[in-house]
């Protein structure tokens, strides 16, 4: 399934069930958020070993499923909402990002584009 579909199944969900009326902009942002945290609280006292080893827990697994399906599909409502082509952005955004962290700079670095040109003292 495409995003436009994916989209649209969100859509009629909420619309069977007359939510549209709080999903303003500024509740859908809050909302993301409070789905990315519950994303980030599976990580809560865990190491990266645990971390890696959720695939094989079907519990984990499917608690972090879940949460990346309700951070998706607040980030539809947000798109629709505001009137963003989500493809369109994330391929934007990727084009911009290969001019800020250039292969020959930032292979193998996670430093910020900000601070990983070479003539950068910080």
């Amino acid at each position: 399934m495409n995003l436009p579909a994916l989209t649209a199944k969100v859509l009629e969900f909420r619309d069977q069930r007359n939510w549209a009326q709080f999903h303003s902009l500024r509740n859908l942002i809050v909302s993301l958020n409070l789905e990315a945290s519950e994303l980030l609280e599976l990580t809560q006292w865990k190491s990266d070993a645990e971390m890696a080893a959720l695939s094989a827990d079907g519990e984990a697994q499917e608690a972090l499923r879940d949460e990346c399906a309700d951070v998706l599909i607040y980030l539809l409502l947000i798109a629709e909402n505001a009137g963003i082509d989500l493809e369109d952005a994330a391929s934007a955004k990727l084009l911009k990002n290969a001019r800020k962290y250039p292969v020959e700079v930032s292979y193998g670095s996670s430093r910020k584009y900000s601070h990983s040109r070479p003539d950068d003292q910080g």
